[in-house]
């Protein structure tokens, strides 16, 4: 059995999710961003306790790298690698815009958007700027993650050769710029399920992060969620 413990603190809302040998058993959530240092801890003893299982059970811990907010990045990095460090076990890193797409991989068939389209995930990094990637549907990266203002011609060269679906926290400002014929708006929900998913296939494959280079990904020098 592969237990492991799956942390993501990249965004507005914080939630731990253990899974077992790919399947979710259960999961934490707290939507107060300012406090997840103080709710991280308590909610994942709460966590295993509740799934009948020991610290010492776990065989590796996930974690959501970035990018994100600045504080929550390091709460999330700083609590996997402790409990690695403490249990002498794998940790597993994770993309947040890699695994915002394939959450809307796994919600398309739900979703008003053409067949074809491209993936295009936004978080929100104050003002006009955002995070972003673009993937094509079967997750290839056509864009590496960054940081990037946006204007008026920011996705230009996407939408001249395909639908694009923009969703994530930083869609909404995009919206109010973009008039693109060929641009798509929905709502995706972060999928625990693809997260465990993707953390059991890494964990399979040995794809561990060496503890001593494990760093967020900010992609900038610094980053908070507006408040």
């Amino acid at each position: 059995m592969s237990l492991i413990l799956n942390i993501d603190t990249s965004t507005e809302t914080a939630g731990i999710f253990l899974s077992s040998d790919g399947l979710l058993l259960s999961s934490a959530l707290n939507p107060r961003q300012n406090d997840q240092a103080a709710w991280i801890h308590t909610a994942i003893d709460k966590l295993m306790r509740g799934a009948g299982y020991q610290m010492k059970d776990l065989k590796a811990v996930a974690v959501v790298a970035g990018p994100g907010s600045y504080t929550g990045l390091r709460v999330g990095m700083a609590t996997a690698k402790g409990i690695c460090y403490a249990l002498d076990i794998p940790l597993i890193i994770e993309n947040t815009l890699e695994l915002m797409a394939a959450s809307a991989i796994a919600q398309s068939k739900n979703l008003k958007i053409p067949q074809s389209a491209i993936l295009c995930p936004l978080i929100d990094a104050r003002r006009m700027e955002v995070f972003t990637a673009v993937y094509d549907s079967t997750l290839v990266e056509l864009l590496s993650p960054r940081a990037m203002v946006l204007d008026d011609a920011s996705f230009d060269t996407w939408l001249t050769q395909s639908p694009v679906l923009f969703f994530g926290s930083g869609a909404a400002k995009w919206q109010q710029v973009c008039h693109h014929s060929q641009a798509y708006f929905e709502a995706v929900v972060f999928s625990g399920e693809q997260f465990v998913l993707r953390t059991y296939s890494k964990f399979l494959r040995n794809e561990f992060t060496v503890l001593a280079y494990a760093e967020p990904v900010y992609l900038k020098e610094f980053y908070t969620h507006p408040k």
